[in-house]
């Protein structure tokens, strides 16, 4: 059970639950929230990302990308804790479930959302696997702010407001957790450059350096804390300062990152994962707390 329960990686959970707090923000900022299309959203978030872990651990032993005593999360499979067949099996089980989970959402969006489902389901295997694995060829952090960035809170709001309100409320709130999501994925493959340059896995930080990519970890949160800034800006300063408290704790990680190594740095991933996902509650609770003739909170109509 400790071998599943590691596998599920459960540090970076908060990344998919992120995308659809942030979502509902928006669907409550616009007078639209519905609890029953919220919850399905996020189940079905959570266990795509689960059966993507899946799919990274199982197809990543299979093409040789991973090896014993790895500086990051134990690998089941690799060091002999789960066998290759049940991984895959609940690989494709648990993806099965999320689109049986996710398909009723028809209910709300139309029969169209079919299309978007097997979309997150196609990037959910092509994350590890494929003629192209993302993951492999620098363009996880790309993935990473469409599909738990954009793709989420955009219709995470549709489903429950039954519009699609692409106005500024939606992109950066889109924008901000994207990147915020993709720097939870650089401190990942910052921590396992060297494992992934020797079984010749392409992360961005084995093919730019961990140098560069930390920067890019940096600017991430400063584009991230503007988009906060611009989005609270005509809101009280208790309200709006949220945005400096996300890029004082960003700082910090910041500097944590880049002097600490190895597994040292799997709690600076939690703690990045965590900061996303208190970002996108700090949303929900100020849309929440709005009353329901204000004027638009954004900066922009």
């Amino acid at each position: 059970m400790n071998a599943w329960i590691e596998a599920m990686r459960l540090r970076t959970l908060p990344v998919s639950v992120a995308g659809v707090v942030g979502g509902t923000a928006c669907a409550i900022y616009h007078h639209g929230f519905s609890l029953l299309p919220f919850l399905i959203c996020l189940l079905f978030a959570i266990l795509a990302q689960i059966s993507s872990n899946f799919a990274n651990e199982y197809y990543d032993f299979k093409n040789g990308l991973d090896k014993k005593g790895r500086e990051g999360f134990r690998r089941g499979v690799t060091e002999g804790d789960i066998s290759p067949r049940d991984m895959k099996m609940a690989t494709y089980i648990t993806l099965g479930i999320a689109v049986c989970i996710g398909a009723t959402l028809i209910i709300w969006g139309g029969w169209w959302l079919i299309f978007i489902g097997i979309t997150i389901g196609i990037f959910a295997l092509a994350y590890s696997t494929g003629p192209f694995p993302l993951s492999h060829n620098g363009l996880g952090e790309i993935a990473v702010i469409i599909f738990f960035g954009f793709i989420p809170v955009i219709f995470t709001e549709y489903v429950q407001t039954r519009v699609f309100l692409l106005d500024s409320n939606t992109i950066f709130s889109a924008a901000a957790i994207g990147l915020m999501g993709a720097n939870v994925l650089i401190v990942n493959n910052y921590r396992d450059m060297e494992d992934d340059r020797e079984v010749g896995k392409r992360t961005s930080v084995v093919i730019l350096g961990r140098g560069i990519m930390s920067g890019v970890y940096y600017a991430n949160g400063i584009l991230a804390a503007i988009f906060l800034a611009m989005a609270t800006s005509t809101l009280p300063f208790w309200v709006s300062a949220g945005w400096l408290t996300y890029f004082a704790f960003h700082t910090m990680l910041w500097g944590k990152l880049r002097s600490l190594s190895g597994a040292k740095l799997n709690d600076i991933l939690k703690w990045t994962s965590l900061l996303m996902f208190f970002v996108a509650c700090y949303l929900l609770i100020i849309c929440a707390s709005l009353p329901s003739d204000s004027s638009p909170v954004f900066f922009f109509p």
